[in-house]
């Protein structure tokens, strides 16, 4: 099958029922993206499928035919994803750092589709990204700044 990955074609052999998160870490070597609880309930393993985030440990290969899957190693290619991650930076989100891909992914995804969420917005678009370290405050927090970045420099 052929999929999309991070703006490059990529062939893989594998079973179209294979979840995108064993296709990119096992067939493909990417291990950017991390399983969590496997079941889609933590958001550990987020990528985008057409600019929209997924759980990749339940999403089938099958689902990404014809579609762009941009993971963490390709979100600082845009203004956006480059704006999340200074941020998360500037703010010294992680603290054991397992689940910050999948949480960067989301926000940029977040920022990308609503480039100036409310809180209530922030906490809708996370509230299935789990941070056993509880950094849900700097979450919010680089989010803002990222979006304000965003709004000052006119680029999302």
């Amino acid at each position: 099958m052929k999929l999309m990955i991070n703006g490059k074609s990529r062939q893989v052999d594998a079973p179209e029922d294979t979840p995108i998160l064993w296709t990119l870490r096992d067939i493909l070597g990417m291990t950017g993206t991390k399983f969590g609880c496997g079941k889609a309930l933590c958001g550990a393993c987020t990528v985008m499928l057409d600019s929209k985030p997924i759980r990749s440990c339940v999403t089938p290969i099958s689902a990404a035919k014809d579609k762009k899957i941009t993971t963490i190693e390709a979100v600082s290619e845009d203004k956006v994803g480059q704006a999340v991650q200074t941020a998360w930076q500037s703010i010294n989100v992680p603290q054991c750092g397992y689940c910050q891909s999948g949480q960067i992914v989301a926000a940029t995804a977040l920022l990308r589709d609503n480039p100036n969420p409310t809180d209530e917005d922030i906490d809708t678009a996370m509230s299935g990204n789990i941070c056993r370290c509880g950094t849900y405050t700097r979450i919010r927090e680089a989010i803002k700044q990222a979006a304000q970045q965003g709004v000052n420099n006119e680029s999302f």
